[in-house]
């Protein structure tokens, strides 16, 4: 029988109070001092101090640690087993979660909200409801957190949510600020500010209005741009006295976010730091990602970031984040995330889904590995949806639709994301059947899509001529699911119809659409009218493209190419000489591939590469045997009259087009049979992709080139768009 010293209640005592301290403090350092003197046998075993040993490590993030101490409890309660659920629930394990709250002999209410919320958290409707059903058929007396658990976790049903909302008012449960705020937050969520403006009058006539409440409202405003509103419910806090925190600060900043209200933030940001809140670094997220969206850059929000003398993770990831948004700034993006670990943090699941995006932009197939890698290794579990959503989108942009399935496929559950990832990802590469396969079974996983998986399923039909399929789904979006249809599905249709040489169809839905046309619209009939040389509708569409947007260079390009390309060579001249007389300028095009972690960047006609010489030995030895099987040069790419060069110029001109140049490199420096990426800034020219066809098949490579609108997967001669781009 273990023998324990003497030791005094008022010692005991104040070993609790350290305790307590430690766990307020979230000193693990000095718990785990504590918990070797507990070892020890210093102190008496004792159920109590078990447990507050394992809420230690659970609210330190030590997962393992935590569940080390749940098992060395000798006696362990309902409040051991509560409080390694929660900490199952708060690494995203839900399954552990829930199968320790089976083993419970007689859980509590505490432990059925838990589960709950964790179900919650995760969107899963399903084992919340049943979880609810469980409560109220044990008989346990409903408080706030079971019914705002409940009412979050059926957040994407609107019309359960009404139903719940109307179960609460009839029992009476409208007096928890915490069940009114998720009702609130539902509403605001699905697109209804006006049910969400009513919760919130009603909570003011109860009184029953809390900071939450107030910043909630906040938010729901800002999401739905009432910006003005949401700006006079700060200003109706502060005259009430009520308290002004981070998180009203941050609400605010939401709001000014989402309407892309620069100035306004600005001059919320002036206030800030005459309130003192500027340093705060939960309120300089919300600054850095208000300038990162608003401002055009990541300037500005390097000055706040280099203003808050002690960043949190969240900053770095909201910085990471920012440089993302910018392909040209995705390193920069990288390069924050290798600081974020040196200065002590361990990333997160936010971490990697914002360093993913990153590798995403650069198309970087073994950074993107890398960071794979390190996700595995790292201590958020890897089967974390958001990471594999991410790391499946990122595999996709990167060329690898194979290992973006495999990782698919691994996943232990699928959301919204990850289907709306996967099908974009065969919508690009042009694997429409896949796509559209894993769109029906979607539904028949009974899993909601939503207004981006529309966009990917009308992309998929756009890039493979699938008229009749995509007018189906184009209707059935308000029709079976109610998802209003936005800008972005319109120029999906528009670009449908176009590439299907149904000009005037695209001419007369953007003529019909329910909102004034944006650019977006203008741009997808443009493209259209370039692939079937519609010249007298593709100036339509420019000036009214340059109307919206006049100092954008791409109807400028597109109209010069167009007319050059008809041999119209004074109207070509003429858009050139107005886009030099506005100070618009065109984007250089350019290609580049990654060979063994080293990015080579290409531009036409490339003369500074350390290996041209050998690229062009290539090209021109490929162009003898491209000749060989018929390949006939289309000297109309070259863009250049008749007078100004001969056939013979033209076609050395073509042969020496970034994307072919990249593709040379490519080969020369791998080993036969290695599939090589090549990524372009812009389109790619209608001459490189008939070569390419037959260099692929010349040399039995797998090549794969992105440009600006979609893959193009080049292999035995054929390539992955069946010549419908």
């Amino acid at each position: 029988m273990t023998q324990f010293p003497c030791i005094n209640p008022v010692q005991v005592q104040t070993f609790r109070h350290l305790l307590k301290a430690c766990i307020a403090q979230r000193n693990l350092i000095t718990g785990k001092t504590l918990h070797a003197l507990y070892f020890k046998s210093l102190i008496p075993p004792s159920t109590y101090l078990s447990n507050h040993f394992t809420l230690l490590y659970s609210k330190c993030g030590s997962l393992y640690s935590a569940q080390a101490s749940f098992h060395l409890t000798q006696h362990p309660n309902v409040f051991s087993y509560n409080t390694l659920i929660n900490a199952y629930a708060k690494h995203s394990l839900v399954h552990l979660a829930h199968q320790l709250f089976d083993e419970i002999p007689q859980p509590d209410l505490v432990s059925y909200n838990t589960l709950i919320s964790a179900y919650a958290d995760r969107g899963e409707r399903g084992p919340a409801l049943r979880l609810f059903e469980e409560v109220r058929e044990v008989g346990f007396r409903l408080d706030g957190f079971t019914l705002s658990g409940v009412i979050t976790a059926s957040g994407d049903d609107v019309g359960l949510v009404r139903q719940l909302h109307c179960f609460v008012v009839m029992c009476g449960y409208d007096c928890y600020a915490s069940v009114n705020n998720a009702v609130l937050a539902c509403y605001s969520r699905k697109g209804f500010l006006n049910e969400a403006r009513r919760v919130f009058r009603e909570m003011g006539e109860s009184g029953g209005r809390d900071e939450v409440s107030w910043n909630a409202m906040i938010v729901a405003c800002g999401q739905h741009r009432e910006g003005l509103e949401a700006v006079g419910l700060f200003r109706e806090m502060v005259r009430m006295g009520l308290k002004v925190d981070m998180f009203t600060m941050a609400s605010v900043l939401t709001a000014f976010t989402c309407v892309k209200d620069l100035v306004g933030g600005m001059q919320f940001h002036g206030m800030m730091i005459k309130s003192g809140f500027h340093g705060n670094s939960h309120v300089g997220s919300g600054m850095i990602d208000l300038y990162s969206k608003c401002a055009g850059g990541m300037v500005e929000c390097w000055k706040v970031f280099e203003e808050i003398s002690a960043p949190d993770l969240v900053l770095w990831n909201t910085m990471i984040s920012g440089f993302s948004q910018y392909e040209d700034l995705s390193e920069d993006g990288l390069w924050c995330f290798r600081e974020l670990q040196r200065n002590g943090f361990r990333p997160d699941d936010c971490s990697f889904v914002c360093v993913t995006s990153a590798c995403s932009n650069l198309s970087s197939p073994s950074v993107g590995k890398q960071v794979h890698a390190l996700a595995i290794k790292s201590d958020i579990p890897y089967n974390r949806v958001s990471v594999n959503n991410a790391l499946v989108a990122m595999y996709s942009k990167c060329g690898n639709v194979y290992e973006a399935r495999r990782v698919f496929d691994r996943m232990p559950e699928h959301n919204t994301v990850s289907l709306n990832s996967m099908i974009a990802g065969y919508a690009q590469h042009g694997v429409e059947v896949e796509s559209l396969r894993l769109f029906e079974l979607m539904l028949q996983k009974d899993i909601t899509p939503n207004s981006i998986t529309f966009i990917s399923v009308l992309s998929a039909c756009a890039h493979t001529g699938k008229v009749d399929e995509g007018q189906k789904y184009f209707d059935i979006m308000k029709e079976k699911f109610g998802i209003e249809r936005k800008a972005e599905h319109y120029s999906c249709m528009i670009d449908l119809l176009g590439r299907a040489g149904k000009l005037k169809e695209a001419e007369r839905m953007i003529e019909t659409m329910p909102f004034n046309p944006g650019s977006i619209e203008w741009a997808a009939l443009l493209g259209a009218c370039r692939k079937h040389g519609n010249v007298e509708l593709a100036v339509k569409a420019a000036n009214e493209f340059l109307h919206l947007e006049p100092y954008s260079a791409a109807p400028y390009v597109m109209l010069s190419n167009m007319y050059a390309s008809a041999g119209r060579w004074e109207e070509a001249a003429t858009v050139k000489r107005v886009m030099r007389e506005r100070g618009v300028k065109k984007k250089p095009g350019c290609s580049w591939i990654e060979i063994d972690k080293k990015v080579h960047v290409f531009v036409s006609e490339d003369t500074s590469h350390p290996m041209i010489k050998e690229i062009h030995m290539f090209m021109a030895d490929m162009l003898r045997k491209m000749k060989q099987d018929g390949y006939v040069p289309d000297i109309r790419w070259a863009l250049v009259k008749d007078e100004e060069a001969e056939a013979d110029e033209k076609e050395r001109r073509l042969l020496y087009h970034s994307e072919k140049l990249a593709v040379a490199f490519g080969l020369i420096s791998t080993g036969e049979g290695v599939p090589i990426l090549v990524v372009k800034n812009l389109r790619i020219c209608g001459d490189c992709h008939n070569a390419i066809k037959l260099i692929s098949a010349i040399t039995g490579r797998e090549i794969t080139v992105r440009d600006a609108h979609r893959f193009h997967c080049f292999k035995e001669g054929n390539c992955s768009c069946r010549d419908y781009w």
